[in-house]
């Protein structure tokens, strides 16, 4: 008997448009086919298709607890314009070419109570940009206890160093007074441009500990530099109802940073103000002017989809509506009750869980060390695959053999599918 002769393999273009309901375009399903026909694992084709589609960015579920999770893009946002040409750099006034910071830069130079402001593409931007701008060649006094890393490897000492400027360590690690820096600025061969105070965003120093506070700083003859960070606008949170919640104790914000003197201030856009990732530069008019002429200003702007939903945020804020069309301070200002109910629901209608109390983080590096208190659902044993397996992927996170969602991140309208999710491992 002879051996049987082997089947053949499809071709690369049949076994590509096999693979259509995957959703992904016919070149990336042909290069597909042709590694898993290469590989003489025709089988595996599917499986490589769905592996390489959640390699792309896909909306999920958060239901970690994290408000502003850094790997899930930080701060929600919802922005959409229509694909129309926009006044990116047109004045309607004059009919000339106009500058791409006015509109955006005037509504943050209002909400922060400064002459002037201009925005980049994130704060680090913000922070080399100033630098670059205010300090090349000279010194800048930092204490040494905000001399700080943050996310991502980005250090205080290297994107100096990258702007040109020098660092003057200041004080100690746990305690910095006003005369150290007063002393800094004498040292022999010192020429000090700035004085910056790092809000350190992601830690906290406790106990035996001093910091030198902006109004005292402001009584230097240089100068001072706020990196508040997180981007909260006013410590007061005009746009919520009754007092500041307990967790933003401690948090800089930027009015009362310019108020305490500060003459520039910068901050991320996508932390506490709940924006697309942009990092604002805001203060003293000529000192901004001097940072939006610099060279690196270019090379660091944002684009026109950037500025249209960070134009979007201001405006709610001036028009008060942060507090329900900002998804960040949506999610925050929800109370516990409400939670409970949801979760209650969810519980039900899933026929899975137990509902209990959480703590919810703000995240990003934002109000370091605080929780705000919430409530999850939880269940038994590490699902957290599975969760992810689904359409849309639900993020939970997982402790001590139990996998907890916790709903204070997730929005309403997506308790529908954190159902779906929970009724599909029952049914699994």
């Amino acid at each position: 008997m002879s051996a049987e002769t082997p089947a053949r393999p499809p071709s690369v273009d049949a076994l590509a448009r096999s693979l259509r309901s995957s959703g992904l375009p016919h070149p990336i399903l042909v290069d597909i086919a042709r590694a898993a026909i290469a590989d003489g694992d025709v089988e595996s084709a599917a499986a490589r298709a769905e592996e390489f589609r959640r390699t792309l960015l896909t909306p999920i579920v958060n239901a970690t607890g994290v408000l502003l999770h850094t790997n899930l893009g930080r701060a929600p946002v919802a922005h959409a314009q229509p694909a129309r040409a926009q006044t990116v750099e047109f004045d309607l006034a004059t009919g000339q070419r106009g500058s791409r910071q006015r509109a955006v830069g005037q509504l943050f130079a209002r909400l922060c109570g400064a002459e002037d402001a201009i925005v980049v593409n994130n704060n680090a931007s913000a922070v080399l940009l100033v630098l670059a701008a205010l300090a090349a060649g000279r010194d800048v006094a930092v204490s040494r206890g905000e001399s700080v890393e943050i996310g991502g490897a980005f250090r205080v000492p290297e994107v100096m160093e990258q702007s040109g400027a020098r660092l003057l360590d200041v004080g100690t690690t746990n305690r910095t007074r006003l005369a150290d820096y007063e002393r800094a600025l004498v040292r022999p061969g010192a020429d000090v441009a700035l004085v910056m105070k790092v809000h350190p965003s992601n830690y906290r120093v406790e106990g035996f500990v001093e910091d030198t506070s902006v109004a005292e700083l402001a009584t230097l003859d240089v100068p001072v530099v706020a990196d508040i960070g997180s981007g909260l606008l006013d410590a007061s949170v005009p746009w919520l109802q009754g007092a500041p919640p307990a967790w933003l104790h401690g948090e800089p914000a930027a009015v009362q940073s310019i108020a305490a003197g500060a003459d520039i201030i910068t901050f991320s856009g996508d932390k506490l103000l709940g924006g697309p990732q942009a990092g604002i530069v805001a203060g003293r008019r000529e000192l901004v002017q001097r940072c939006a002429k610099h060279p690196l200003a270019r090379a660091l702007r944002c684009g026109g989809l950037v500025l249209a939903a960070l134009q979007e945020t201001a405006l709610a804020y001036l028009d008060g509506r942060a507090a329900t069309d900002v998804a960040f301070w949506r999610m925050a200002g929800t109370s516990v009750d409400q939670l409970r109910r949801r979760a209650e629901q969810i519980v039900a209608d899933a026929g899975i869980g137990r509902v209990v109390d959480t703590e919810a983080l703000p995240g990003a590096g934002s109000a370091p060390g605080v929780t705000m208190p919430s409530v999850g659902i939880a269940l038994d044993g590490d699902v957290l695959d599975r969760l992810r397996a689904g359409d849309p992927p639900v993020i939970a996170r997982t402790r001590d053999g139990m996998t907890t969602l916790d709903l204070r991140s997730v929005d309403p309208s997506d308790d529908p599918i954190v159902t779906a999710a929970l009724d599909g491992l029952s049914n699994a």
